[in-house]
């Protein structure tokens, strides 16, 4: 799925690599035991480590560790079993001890591998550069004052997994796609919570532009702490249009940092970007190289999660699933573990299409995630088993789910009180039919006479005079005998 934007010299295409910062999952910082608590007061949560006060050394947290193993595991991506922690050194207000402790030459996961499906239904393979640790800065506030800025060290000190991926994307989609997928790893794993409104996953996205066909790499820009997959998307695309542009009039691209502004849907320059030998790296002297036992490893792997590429294989083996309807519902761990429960007792291909496109596309509308679903996966079990046994109809079905997304009731409560039970009677039906044939003596003559579609037009005044109650099935069954068709 390359994007290409045509311009008068050629035809350009985007090179996109991401840079994601997941925050970890655990109770306490990378290098102190001050709590992760999102929310809490200003400053609440900062230890003398964290305020990097005078004597203060880092011990590391094992918790941590484990978890960015868990993480390279489940990327399928190399442990090393030897890791260093090293110093990177900036100077911002945030950061109180002047230098971050990050991981560089010697990160604890190195490289790894991810398949991405693409709208389209093709699979895109995004390679994995590395995984390392590095601690969060504090944060920066100016709405407090027009002339003053305010320091919040609640983040100084959280645990980052930073996961940097090759150059591997070709357009805003497959940016997008690697996203979801990576955050969707990551929720399975219990890792990271993937929440990018509250901060704990940003992403740094690498854009450049190069004429189609050519080999070299342009000069990238890195856009900065875009929060959103939407966002993510609109500025991969501003970006590289910006860049053929400049291209396009004969300027070159300054490598920079750039801000994504939403309102304005446009990057803007931050400031120019850093080499590696700027940060002037070097081994962090109060930290011991990490040095990772394969016996650790090997017990986290034997208890990692079904992750989503596992589970769509089992849906479609086992479920019979379309590889579509599979990666829908694995795409979010919770929507996965709500179908698990409503297939229990329904068949499998039934509950996937209710789940995906009635269940799903009821909760868009009310902007709801499926935990706070209306309808609980038994009650939607339970409705599913009504279509099943011919008590109601597909269609009726259809009303009484959102019924049941109004009310929170039951399907079989709702039937029962407004009286939807299918109509299974054949001389009922066959009474009804035998009225809407009458009532178009001109319709009947036509589909006689070879009009094969007005079937259909049948059916439909069927279902209309019975009130939808009529079970279809026997409808096309006994409108064929009246009509006097074969296999009627």
């Amino acid at each position: 799925m390359t994007y290409t934007i045509q311009g008068n010299t050629g035809t350009w295409e985007v090179v996109i690599g991401l840079e994601v910062h997941a925050q970890i999952a655990s109770h306490s910082k990378l290098f102190s035991g001050a709590p992760n608590d999102f929310g809490a007061e200003p400053n609440r949560n900062v230890s003398l480590v964290d305020a990097a006060m005078p004597g203060m050394l880092p011990v590391i947290n094992r918790a941590c560790i484990e978890q960015a193993v868990k993480t390279g595991l489940g990327l399928k991506a190399e442990i090393n079993r030897r890791s260093v922690f090293d110093r990177k050194n900036y100077f911002y207000p945030d950061l109180p001890q002047g230098y971050q402790i990050s991981q560089y030459l010697e990160p604890v996961v190195g490289k790894g591998v991810m398949h991405v499906e693409l709208p389209d239904g093709a699979v895109k393979e995004v390679g994995i550069t590395r995984l390392h640790l590095e601690q969060d800065a504090g944060k920066s506030l100016h709405e407090h004052s027009p002339a003053d800025s305010f320091i919040d060290l609640n983040r100084a000190g959280v645990a980052l997994m930073e996961i940097v991926s090759e150059p591997d994307m070709r357009s805003p989609e497959e940016a997008g796609a690697y996203l979801k997928k990576l955050r969707a790893i990551l929720r399975y794993l219990g890792t990271c919570d993937g929440d990018m409104e509250k901060g704990s996953m940003r992403c740094d996205a690498n854009v450049s532009v190069r004429l189609a066909g050519a080999k070299e790499y342009g000069t990238r820009c890195e856009i900065k702490n875009v929060n959103s997959v939407r966002y993510l998307m609109k500025a991969i695309e501003y970006e590289a249009g910006r860049q053929v542009q400049l291209l396009e009039g004969g300027k070159s691209i300054d490598q920079e940092t750039r801000l994504y502004d939403a309102a304005a849907n446009e990057t803007r320059t931050m400031r120019s970007k850093e080499d590696a030998h700027d940060y002037r790296y070097f081994p962090d002297p109060d930290l011991l190289p990490l040095i990772i036992p394969e016996e650790l490893i090997e017990r986290i792997k034997a208890h990692l999660p079904e992750l989503p590429d596992e589970k769509k294989e089992r849906y479609i083996r086992d479920y019979g699933l379309s590889a579509y309807d599979a990666s829908v519902i694995v795409a979010d761990q919770a929507s996965a573990a709500y179908f698990e429960e409503v297939v229990a007792g329904v068949d499998a291909k039934l509950a996937a299409s209710w789940v995906t496109a009635e269940l799903f596309g009821r909760l868009k509308k009310l902007d709801k995630p499926i935990e706070e679903s209306p309808v609980s996966p038994a009650q939607l079990a339970g409705l599913l088993a009504l279509i099943t046994d011919n008590t109601i109809s597909g269609k009726i079905a259809k009303d009484v789910l959102d019924k049941m997304m109004e009310s929170g009731r039951d399907a079989a409560a709702i039937v029962g009180e407004q009286g939807l039970k299918q109509v299974t009677d054949d001389s009922a039906i066959r009474a009804v039919i035998r009225e809407v044939l009458a009532a178009n003596p001109d319709k009947v003559a036509e589909y006689k006479g070879g009009k094969d579609k007005l079937m259909g037009f049948f059916v439909g005044q069927v279902m209309k005079a019975s009130g939808g109650k009529a079970n279809p099935g026997m409808v096309n069954q006994i409108l064929k005998e009246e009509l006097g068709l074969p296999g009627g």
